[in-house]
């Protein structure tokens, strides 16, 4: 006996009464339905489009002759692929930060010369505002390459007439000798017209330089101190010199702003009959005559400091709200030599270990943490800022890794984690000042620590006087009105790409109390 199936005559009977649904719903309000259908084809067809464009944007950013004939694009952190496929018109203006660095420091370092033949920076679409002689603005587009590196990238486009090489501008940027280098990160700064406070604006050249035998060492400044648009500002050089389990003794010459040349375009500064000069090669000639304060026992520096070549800083500007500081180090590692006397007593120096930055900005009410040390065949700078209106937050923390070659990595622990086990002697009493400080931090398979231990402290009080690193009497009122200054050993480990990170080395570092 056969049992009858009734799952054919269901099915049908199921698409039957859906279609006699849809038909009634379309014919009892036609227009809602054509709408509805209308609306659903326009949201098909924008993501039909949109994905169509991220999808040639990524084939473009994997095509070498889309992009410029490069295997590699370098995008800004926080780009995502799977935004641009999915309508993120936006990335399409986008630029890279900090280009000049990324091109030196990290696409055409030493490092990478077996893997990066070359590095050809481009600007595309960006927008600019041209303004013509009777003062109207116009918004246009424009883009910009490096005609030699398209050229070796093979992504030179045809010249129809004419020839297109390198200006004087490009191979600065690209290839700029060790002077222009100095003169581009180096020079000076102007605050700008919006500061309120301008009178705490202050700017200054620092060095220091440390004995063969590492108990003396001596921090130089250069500064210029004042709202430098007006007629209310002027300049000092300041030498402070230090040795071990001794008191510091202060060095200092004021000049008038008649007598004090300074430029926003190289880093030559004149105070008085002192200077600081960059010499053709790079290395920066410093000299000057300053008497101490007690005494007026004169100093004459005669030194030259010689950078070594790609361990260098290459500097930021913060902007809060009305605060602005900028910093910049063209001598991370370098070696000093010539001579500093005091009276008729000269100490030579061949090649001695020292250091070179640069700081601008405005100083009321600003502290930081700062350090600069090396590690055998590292060098390291550690540091941050803290304006006066941050005082219930934290600024941000960073510890930048060099070695010969230049760059190695970036790390940012959460803390300077000190250890203030060492007492010192001040005109009000004994401070308590650290012994010890250990920065830490794990940036994924990378790790590093670096620990510090204090051998000298100096405390300067803040609401006295001018302190060694060129902050004025607008630093009066702080929370930790302390500046201290330390020197001592530096104890590096860590693995950075799984190779192992050590060495030690001798640093000077600043915080307050």
């Amino acid at each position: 006996m056969t049992t009858p199936s009734f799952t054919g005559t269901a099915s049908a009977w199921r698409l039957a009464t859906s279609w006699l649904l849809a038909w009634r719903t379309v014919t009892a309000r036609p227009w809602r339905a054509l709408l509805l259908c209308g609306g659903f084809g326009v949201g098909v067809g924008v993501m039909i489009v949109l994905l169509a464009v991220g999808e040639a944007m990524v084939r473009q950013a994997s095509q070498e002759r889309l992009v410029g004939g490069g295997d590699i694009t370098v995008l800004p952190e926080g780009i995502d692929i799977d935004v641009l496929t999915t309508g993120g018109l936006g990335g399409l203006f986008f630029s890279v930060p900090n280009a000049r660095f990324v091109h030196r420091q990290v696409l055409t370092s030493p490092r990478l010369s077996d893997a990066v033949t070359v590095a050809a920076p481009q600007l595309e679409g960006k927008l600019l505002y041209l303004t013509t002689p009777d003062g109207v603005q116009h918004p246009v587009r424009a883009g910009g390459e490096i005609p030699s590196a398209n050229r070796r990238l093979g992504a030179m486009p045809p010249i129809v007439q004419g020839t297109w090489d390198d200006d004087t501008g490009d191979q600065r940027w690209m290839q700029p000798t060790e002077a222009e280098l100095r003169h581009d990160i180096d020079h000076f700064h102007r605050p700008s017209d919006s500061m309120a406070n301008a009178d705490s604006w202050g700017e200054w050249h620092y060095f220091n330089v440390l004995s063969p035998d590492a108990s003396q060492w001596a921090f130089i400044s250069f500064i210029v101190g004042g709202d430098v648009r007006g007629a209310r500002w002027g300049g000092q050089v300041l030498v402070t010199l230090h040795a071990r389990g001794r008191s510091p003794r202060r060095f200092v010459a004021t000049a008038p702003r008649e007598r004090v040349r300074f430029s926003l375009r190289d880093a030559d500064v004149v105070i008085g009959d002192a200077s600081v000069r960059v010499q053709p090669d790079g290395r920066y000639a410093v000299r000057g005559t300053v008497r101490e304060e007690r005494t007026g026992t004169p100093l004459t520096l005669d030194l030259v400091v010689s950078p070594t070549p790609r361990v260098e800083f290459p500097g930021a500007t913060l902007v809060s709200g009305d605060f602005t500081s900028g910093y910049v180090v063209p001598g991370l590692r370098a070696e000093a030599s010539g001579s500093l006397c005091v009276a008729s007593r000269c100490d030579t120096y061949t090649d001695v270990q020292a250091y070179h930055d640069h700081n601008w900005g405005g100083w009321r009410g600003v502290t930081w943490e700062w350090g600069a040390t090396r590690a055998g065949d590292y060098t390291l700078l550690f540091g941050r800022v803290t304006p006066e209106d941050s005082s219930g937050s934290t600024s941000p923390l960073f510890v930048y890794v060099t070695d010969r070659l230049g760059f190695v990595a970036l790390f940012r622990p959460k803390q300077v984690a000190y250890e203030d086990r060492r007492t010192i002697a001040t005109a009000k009493g004994p401070l308590a000042v650290p012994a010890v400080a250990d920065l830490v931090d794990v940036r994924g398979a990378d790790t590093l620590r670096l620990r510090l231990t204090i051998d000298d402290a100096v405390a300067t009080d803040t609401r006295v006087g001018l302190v060694e690193r060129g902050e004025g009497a607008s630093a009066r009122g702080l929370q930790r009105p302390w500046f201290v200054q330390l020197a001592g050993e530096a104890q590096l480990s860590g693995r950075i790409r799984g190779a192992p990170l050590s060495g030690q080395g001798r640093g000077f570092f600043e915080t307050y109390r």
